[in-house]
């Protein structure tokens, strides 16, 4: 039974994710506003459920000491692995303004994350609603922006693009979303029990299974989106995934309950800025990344995933 929900859960994700993309991309499309725009805030909030979902319920019930694990790994994960597998179907462009804006506010955030923790070794309830202030700042800066890009520029309706009707893209992106998450939980928990039938260890399946399970959703979405040819709402989700799970995941984590930081979470996110650092410079370096970086980022990945298994 577990093999068959493994299997099932993998439907349901590569299905989700190809409604959700296509739900967002007309919906792109019907209000003339940027792929990587509605990347960054209606895909990277959609695929971030799982994160958001861990965290909450560990903060209710008074044990988020792994909040800051879940949303950093899954971070790390994203930018190695998420931009690496897309990198090897596509060149990923990057934008000028990305790395100007977007992505040194994303490194900005995961050093204030680190200034808070590292400080007290854990982040209070007042600085949780700071994140989640930032958070709100974030989302009237996407706001801002998508309202910019449509007067300076009209975007050019494709002909051989369908746009779906507005019903059909609400459907879509909910049932996508939805799919999504099913599936995520479906490939997490059937797995875990595959492996702990052969005998691995809950703290390896944890590391592993579980943490990569959670980022399940965005790997298969920036895919999906590659794959269609939306580059732009494939690295939208990734750094809006990112700044999503430490200013909002992490902030209303914090809010409902401190977090308990421990040393290895300050490795985490020095690790985070260097893959940070690292993939800003394969963007500045081409304006895209290609398929040799990604190979970089995944082999990348692999040391990082050696790493936390040993220590």
């Amino acid at each position: 039974m577990d093999y068959v929900l493994l299997v099932i859960g993998f439907i349901l994700l590569i299905k989700g994710a190809d409604f959700f993309v296509e739900g967002s991309s007309s919906v792109a499309k019907r209000l003339r506003v940027p792929s990587f725009i509605i990347g960054m805030t209606i895909v990277a909030m959609g695929t971030s459920l799982p994160e958001c979902s861990v965290s909450v319920s560990a903060a209710l019930a008074k044990a988020n000491e792994l909040a800051v694990s879940n949303a950093v790994g899954s971070n790390i994960f994203n930018l190695l692995m998420v931009c690496g597998v897309c990198a090897l179907f596509c060149p990923l462009t990057v934008q000028k303004s990305t790395l100007k804006r977007e992505f040194p506010f994303s490194v900005m955030i995961a050093l204030l994350l680190m200034a808070f923790g590292g400080t007290e070794m854990f982040v209070s309830r007042l600085e949780g609603c700071i994140l989640l202030l930032l958070f709100l700042f974030f989302i009237f800066w996407m706001l801002w922006s998508a309202r910019k890009a449509r007067e300076a520029e009209k975007m050019q309706e494709d002909e051989e693009y369908k746009i779906l009707p507005l019903w059909k893209c609400l459907f879509y992106i909910v049932g996508g979303i939805a799919a999504i998450v099913a599936g995520g939980r479906l490939v997490v928990n059937s797995a875990s029990d595959i492996a702990a039938f052969f005998g691995l260890s809950q703290n390896l399946i944890g590391l592993t299974i579980v943490a990569c399970g959670t980022s399940l959703p965005e790997l298969v979405t920036s895919v999906v989106a590659a794959r269609k040819n939306e580059v732009d709402m494939a690295l939208g989700n990734v750094i809006g995934s990112n700044i999503f799970n430490i200013l909002f995941v992490l902030g209303i984590a914090a809010a409902i309950s401190p977090i308990t930081f421990v040393g290895e979470n300050i490795i985490d996110i020095f690790v985070l800025l260097v893959t940070s650092l690292l993939i800003w410079l394969f963007g500045w370096s081409q304006k895209k990344l290609v398929r040799w970086e990604g190979v970089v980022m995944l082999a990348v990945y692999v040391g990082y995933v050696i790493y936390i298994c040993r220590r």
